[in-house]
């Protein structure tokens, strides 16, 4: 069985701050987490809809 989400490392961003990808929708998440606190929310383009990643969007 294949793992549903991929970390994603982006050149620039800091440390405490990953993407991750759902592989079945192709839906964009941005993780920031620092020491005991973090937040997960979706990515989105200009248009207010999920961005998505090429290689898994459907």
């Amino acid at each position: 069985m294949s793992k549903r989400f991929e970390f994603v490392d982006e050149e620039g961003f800091s440390k405490g701050a990953r993407i991750i990808v759902d592989k079945d929708t192709g839906v964009q998440y941005l993780l920031a987490h620092w020491t005991n606190v973090g937040g997960l929310t979706v990515l989105v383009d200009k248009d207010g809809k999920p961005l998505l990643d090429p290689r898994y969007a459907k």
